[in-house]
């Protein structure tokens, strides 16, 4: 991974935006109020960040997912911390007749979601609701399918994150989470980081917003390797689980399937 993280008496932005810190008892806090400061700019930055690659991540993510469920019938879709609410969108034209609902803990991004896209032809299948992916405000195997996009590096507690997943997913539910990780080329890797950890941070000082794209690169230091997070989804309460890299790795889809309710921790 890149260097060494900032010490904590580093942790100010120079423009005052949120910087989140995982050492502090406030990250959850800081992350929702960086996430809602980002929220006006955080679709086309992404856009423009990743040079057009995530309108190709998200569509590529959900085929594989498909795939990953053998074209089964979905037929209730949670997108967790949906953000502007891109995927679950995308959510709602792949699997049309199922009813899907985007949680997210940041108001801002919902505000955001609801009036970014034309919600008026998915009719009452396709709802936000305000929710923290720690503890989320749905009954037990309630969700054929579970997903989230660019999120888990910002949870407090990935493993109790994984099992509150696990526990509204129905037996043989189907688990998608689609992350930024290091790439798997190593001549590609050098490349990556010098844009990732020095151009990315420099453009969000460009839009005021140095905090959390400083931050950026360190939750991607944070994160579990494949291997890990393979590991982790197993001792959660899934089988058959799946790394899928794209971009050479620069972000990977992992697929996972509810085991059955006995097999659950």
């Amino acid at each position: 991974m890149a260097g060494p993280r900032a010490s904590t008496a580093d942790r100010v932005a120079a423009d005052g935006s949120p910087y989140p810190d995982r050492a502090r008892p406030s990250f959850e806090h800081d992350v929702r109020a960086m996430f809602t400061h980002i929220a006006h700019r955080y679709d086309w930055f992404d856009h423009l960040v990743s040079f057009g690659q995530d309108f190709v991540w998200r569509p590529r993510a959900l085929w594989a997912l498909d795939r990953f469920r053998d074209h089964r019938p979905v037929h209730r879709v949670l997108d967790v911390g949906c953000g502007p609410g891109d995927l679950t969108v995308l959510a709602g034209r792949r699997f049309p007749s199922a009813s899907v609902v985007g949680a997210d803990f940041t108001a801002a991004m919902l505000a955001r979601a609801a009036t970014r896209h034309d919600l008026g032809r998915f009719g009452p299948r396709l709802r936000f609701a305000q929710a923290s992916a720690m503890h989320l405000p749905f009954r037990s195997a309630s969700f054929d399918v579970v997903m989230s996009a660019f999120v888990v590096r910002n949870l407090v507690d990935l493993g109790a994150a994984f099992r509150e997943l696990r526990r509204v997913l129905v037996p043989g539910g189907s688990l998608l989470t689609l992350e930024i990780t290091e790439p798997t080329s190593r001549i590609f890797r050098a490349t990556f980081h010098t844009y990732f950890d020095r151009v990315v941070p420099w453009l969000g000082a460009a839009v005021h917003s140095a905090g959390p794209y400083r931050y950026l690169p360190e939750s991607l230091r944070d994160l579990p390797g494949r291997a890990s997070m393979l590991a982790m989804l197993a001792d959660a309460g899934f089988s058959r689980t799946i790394a899928d890299p794209l971009s050479l790795g620069a972000v990977t889809s992992y697929l996972a399937e509810a085991a059955p309710s006995h097999a659950s921790p």
